[in-house]
C-alpha cells in the first residue's frame, strides 16, 4: 500500500512539474514576443529619424494597450521618450492615470525621467532589454542626472533658486482642504 501511495504521489508531482515547465516556457515566449515588439518600435523609430533607438509597449491581460518610440528630435520635445509616449497612450486607452495590472516592455532600462513616470503610473512589472551602460556606450549617458538628483538644489549644475514659497503654499492648502479631489 505504501508503494502505491508513493508511486501515485511521485506521478502527480512529476505531472505538476511538467505543467509548471510548460507554463514557464509559454510565459517566456509571450514575454519574448512582447519585448520583440518594443525592440521593433525602437528600430523603426530610429530608422525613420523620429528620435533615439528606444521603444516601449504596455500590456494588460495579454493585449498591447500602449505603444511608443522615442520622438525627441522629430517633435522637439525632450520628454518624448518611448516610455512616456507609451504611458500616455495606455492611460488614454484605459481612461485612467494608473497602469494597475499592466506590464511594461521597454527596449532599454529606463532613464531617470521615465523611471519616475513609471513609478507614478504604478504598473505591476517592467521588463527591459538593453541596460543603461549599453545606452551610455552609444551616447545616451544619464549618469550625470542620477548624480544631480542626489545633490541639494543649490549645488546642482543648473541653477535652482526658491522663489514665492509662501504664495505657492496656498495651492497646497487649497488641495489639502479640497473635499472633492481625485487622489493619486
Amino acid at each position: 500500500m505504501c508503494n502505491n501511495f508513493n508511486k501515485k504521489f511521485l506521478d502527480e508531482a512529476a505531472k505538476a512539474l511538467q505543467d509548471q515547465d510548460y507554463d514557464s516556457v509559454k510565459n517566456d515566449d509571450e514575454h519574448n514576443q512582447f519585448m520583440q515588439e518594443a525592440i521593433k518600435l525602437a528600430i523603426d523609430g530610429a530608422q525613420n529619424n523620429e528620435g533615439g533607438p528606444f521603444g516601449c509597449i504596455i500590456v494588460k491581460d495579454g493585449e498591447i494597450i500602449g505603444k511608443g518610440n522615442n520622438k525627441v528630435t522629430s517633435t522637439n520635445d525632450p520628454t518624448a521618450h518611448a516610455e512616456i509616449i507609451a504611458i500616455r497612450d495606455a492611460c488614454k486607452n484605459l481612461d485612467s492615470f494608473q497602469l494597475e495590472d499592466c506590464t511594461i516592455y521597454t527596449s532599454c532600462e529606463p532613464c531617470p525621467m521615465c523611471l519616475g513616470a513609471i513609478y507614478w503610473a504604478r504598473p505591476d512589472k517592467v521588463y527591459f532589454a538593453s541596460n543603461k551602460t549599453d545606452a551610455a556606450n552609444v551616447g545616451f549617458d544619464d549618469a550625470f542626472i542620477y548624480k544631480e538628483i542626489d545633490l541639494d538644489y543649490n549645488k546642482r549644475s543648473i541653477k535652482f533658486e526658491q522663489n514665492s514659497r509662501n504664495e505657492a503654499l496656498k495651492a497646497f492648502k487649497l488641495w489639502e482642504e479640497k473635499e472633492d479631489k481625485t487622489k493619486y
